[in-house]
């Protein structure tokens, strides 16, 4: 018998009759940059969790890949014993940062590699998020467990195709409980002006993988947080399904597998007899309040407008004189130097900065008109046609200015906006940009202060700084 444990979000633990695997633990409010905590709230006794046989990382995204608990974790001895194996993606930043908190017995895995460990077999399963865009190219997997009577696979975030599902179901049969992926996060698209609809090609996807491998029994997974205190609004932009509404879209999509909710507390108990789901048999933890309604799909809501964070006034008042010395001094010099200036002339745009500080106080803008000839001006207000717009908060430009934060947090807070209306004017032509020549719309803070994996690294090891030692 297999038995899964849901502690939050992706963290489960997951235990056969001699092994206990713990899969990407985040234990602590805040998560993510402090951006997010977990939904529904828990009360976990940690004092209570077994030692661990195997900890299993799946990729590096904050909700995951938790500094603060991996750190919590290398100061328990009682859970994280000096055998226990820890699984990870070959990703040198992730491993870097497990080194950094000395982690030993560390054990790169490959796709479909078959692993022992005491009576369960592991295998990690592939994920095909590397052909996506270069922030997301990074490794990631699913993890399969098998014992002598049941079959576990949990998908986490990982992206699968009709070969996966097959090779799967070639290695393994049928898979008798499937930790299924089951919203598409909408994070990001208030701040780039995308659409804020289910996107609906990808949704299918989620209820086609569940059709297509037809396990014993499936619930949804991994994907349990909120957005926190003040940037709770981005919980009405964020979660388009609910695993109310994906079991009721899987009754009907394919009523022939079984499905439950699957919550912190809840317990599977897989056998080649049964599967059946406990709720709140946990003895170490359990839901604190069921505050999933917090993260109800409403994009109609109102949306507050962009401000500092910074609530001291003389800090508010340093921050306003970096980003205008930074925006008088330094802006049309950079900007004159990148490589998408050709492209921003070409388009004939017009490019607005705007910066909002504290609540109440009128938004300062700075505008170029990059159609005009000769040398770049840098005009303060509007010029009347905006093609390509950035608003930003004080707080988070003064820190990008000074490499303390990173675009995950800077786009994910609400407190970064942008949007383009890119399009070129010529004698009774009207030219749009080609759908491959996105580059063009490149914003030029994004491509002032670019996403690249020394960014990745100076936020987890501000974490490591942070957190290490420290109980």
């Amino acid at each position: 018998m297999i038995k899964t444990t849901l502690i939050g979000h992706a963290c489960l633990l997951i235990q056969s009759k001699e092994t206990t695997i713990l899969t990407d633990p985040v234990w602590f409010d805040y998560l993510w940059e402090e951006i997010n905590v977990l939904c529904p709230s828990i009360v976990l006794e940690k004092d209570k969790i077994p030692p661990l046989d195997v900890l299993n990382i799946s990729h590096r995204h904050q909700d995951h890949f938790d500094v603060r608990t991996l750190a919590y974790l290398m100061q328990n001895e009682k859970i994280l014993t000096p055998d226990t194996i820890v699984l990870a993606p070959k990703d040198d930043l992730l491993l870097d940062i497990l080194n950094e908190l000395e982690f030993k017995n560390i054990k790169v895995v490959a796709d479909f590699e078959l692993i022992q460990v005491k009576d369960v077999t592991l295998s990690p399963t592939p994920s095909r998020n590397q052909v996506s865009t270069a922030e997301d190219s990074f490794p990631e997997h699913g993890l399969i467990v098998k014992d002598d009577e049941a079959t576990v696979w949990n998908q986490v975030d990982s992206l699968v195709d009709p070969d996966i599902i097959q090779r799967i179901g070639e290695l393994y049969g049928r898979i008798d409980f499937f930790h299924s992926r089951f919203v598409p996060l909408l994070e990001g698209n208030l701040s780039y002006n995308k659409p804020l609809t289910l996107p609906v090609d990808e949704y299918c996807t989620f209820l086609n993988v569940v059709k297509t491998l037809g396990p014993k029994m499936v619930v949804p997974g991994s994907a349990a947080f909120k957005y926190r205190d003040e940037l709770s609004f981005m919980n009405r932009y964020s979660f388009p399904v609910t695993q109310d509404q994906f079991l009721r879209d899987l009754a009907a999509f394919c009523p022939e597998v079984p499905r439950s909710p699957f919550f912190p507390g809840d317990v599977a108990y897989i056998s080649a007899d049964e599967v059946r789901v406990e709720k709140q048999a946990a003895d170490f933890v359990r839901v604190k309040e069921d505050d999933s309604h917090r993260i109800t799909f409403k994009p109609h809501a109102y949306t507050p407008t962009i401000k500092t964070q910074t609530t001291d006034p003389a800090q508010h008042a340093r921050e306003m004189q970096v980003v205008k010395h930074f925006i008088e001094n330094d802006l049309l010099e950079r900007i004159s130097n990148s490589e998408l200036l050709g492209g921003w002339r070409h388009w004939q745009i017009v490019y607005q900065l705007e910066v909002f500080g504290r609540e109440g106080i009128q938004p300062q803008a700075w505008t170029i008109d990059f159609a005009r000839g000769g040398a770049l001006q840098l005009h303060k207000g509007d010029l009347g046609k905006i093609n390509l717009y950035e608003g930003i908060s004080s707080s988070e430009l003064c820190a990008l200015i000074e490499k303390t934060t990173s675009w995950d947090y800077v786009t994910l807070c609400g407190n970064y906006r942008t949007f383009h209306n890119i399009y070129r004017i010529a004698n009774g032509k009207f030219e749009l940009p080609p759908e491959d020549k996105s580059n063009y719309a490149m914003e030029p803070l994004m491509d002032l202060f670019p996403w690249d994996s020394n960014m990745d690294r100076r936020k987890f090891m501000k974490d490591v700084r942070r957190w290490k030692r420290k109980r």
